[in-house]
């Protein structure tokens, strides 16, 4: 079957890939979603003794908390989703250079501006071990806690994403040698890496202090949650959806109906698993099917809501928008609303307020940074291959929880 990029086997002639506003449509859901899981925190980890949720019934207030406990499994949405959305608009070849210049300017402007509001409102008494590898993204690849939770506690999961990319030209090459008739059968590798790393996380991952709350040592929960090699499996995986689906092998019965029943499954699932399995083994097929039943969606001109424009604008604030949750929610909440909780409609209101602050606090960073930054200097002006079209640029966002 003819590939529908003509942009992922380095044979093909320079074609522009086909846009695919869905999934920057799913992006903004999935954004939101971390929104609320951090919302309805009992307490936030700047301020532990104050409360993140608005709510006085204690009750529905763990009620909440607990429903959107799960709300981890969207990191992975999110690295899947990288993965395909790099792969289906990379070019052929464009040098590594250009393609670790965007992916720099994409993350270290919007994370310096956060970084830099973080350490002035509250983290500058951190010491220089801790926020020292924050600034740089390389503070998951410790595994002590101090380090981990330094400064934006959001920007843990960029550092995943900084290592897929800089691993990403090698990753290109060799995902584009995979043969049509191989494709499945990596698929199905890489979901099988993914689930293979909380089973060797319990049998040889040992030491650092417990963690109660998911009954797994405070080394288990880093290797299995945010070491940066361990979350490979995912952008692998999505870089290998990207090859199916553009080369018309996704099946249409597999579509959007489906993946929303098996995405809701998935997350009933991760109710019922046991630490580490909990972070990611109950939805990453169903992410997988949502995923590419979208893309193939778009492909037959079928995008509907999710590919419209006010979904599509959100989408690509979802980065911005993510990224200024610790400082307007860990830091802002406490500070603005103090231990203060509320009844059932007033606490909605008050929701609805923190989020129209986070929502106006990342269009900030997204129209006067990242926008202007990704539009001067994304693209070298030597240019040697056409330029893509817009198209859902992977954007790390993920949940902190």
């Amino acid at each position: 079957m003819t590939d529908r990029t003509a942009a992922l086997t380095s044979s093909d002639p320079p074609q522009r890939p086909a846009a695919l506003p869905s999934l920057t449509g799913l992006r903004w859901l999935a954004a939101l979603f971390v929104f609320l899981a951090h919302a309805s925190m009992l307490s936030g980890p700047n301020r532990p003794d104050a409360p993140i949720s608005f709510f006085a019934d204690q009750d529905l207030a763990k009620t909440l908390a607990d429903f959107f406990e799960p709300g981890f499994v969207m990191v992975s949405f999110f690295f899947l989703l990288s993965g395909f959305v790099l792969t289906w608009s990379a070019r052929p070849g464009e040098p590594a250079t250009a393609i670790w210049r965007r992916r720099f300017l994409k993350i270290y402007p919007n994370h310096i501006v956060v970084f830099a509001f973080a350490m002035w409102l509250f983290a500058s008494s951190e010491p220089v071990r801790a926020w020292l590898p924050n600034l740089f993204l390389l503070h998951t690849w410790s595994n002590k806690p101090e380090v981990i939770s330094s400064v934006n506690l959001p920007a843990w999961s960029l550092c995943v994403e900084v290592f897929a990319y800089a691993l990403l030209p090698l990753l290109l090459v060799l995902v584009r040698r995979i043969k049509d008739n191989k494709l499945w059968l990596w698929a199905g590798a890489m979901v099988a890496g993914v689930v293979g790393v909380p089973a060797v996380t319990q049998l040889l991952v040992t030491g650092g202090i417990p963690v109660p709350m998911y009954d797994l040592s405070m080394n288990q929960v880093w290797f299995s949650y945010g070491f940066p090699p361990a979350r490979l499996f995912e952008f692998m995986l999505g870089m290998v959806l990207a090859r199916i689906v553009a080369a018309g092998l996704w099946p249409r019965k597999l579509g959007m109906s489906v993946s929303i029943v098996l995405v809701a499954g998935g997350y009933w699932l991760s109710f019922a698993l046991p630490y580490p399995y909990k972070f990611y083994t109950g939805t990453i097929i169903p992410f997988a099917v949502l995923v590419c039943a979208a893309a193939a969606r778009d492909l037959r001109g079928e995008g509907g809501w999710l590919a419209s424009r006010p979904m599509v604008y959100l989408g690509n604030v979802s980065f911005a928008f993510y990224v200024t949750q610790g400082v307007v929610m860990f830091y802002g909440r406490p500070k603005v609303w103090g231990d203060h909780t509320y009844g059932v409609i007033p606490a909605l209101g008050q929701l609805v307020v923190l989020f129209l602050a986070n929502l106006l606090a990342g269009w900030l960073l997204y129209r006067f940074v990242e926008t202007p930054i990704m539009r001067r200097f994304s693209r070298s002006r030597k240019r040697t291959t056409p330029a893509a079209p817009h198209s859902p640029e992977a954007a790390p966002v993920a949940g902190a929880v």
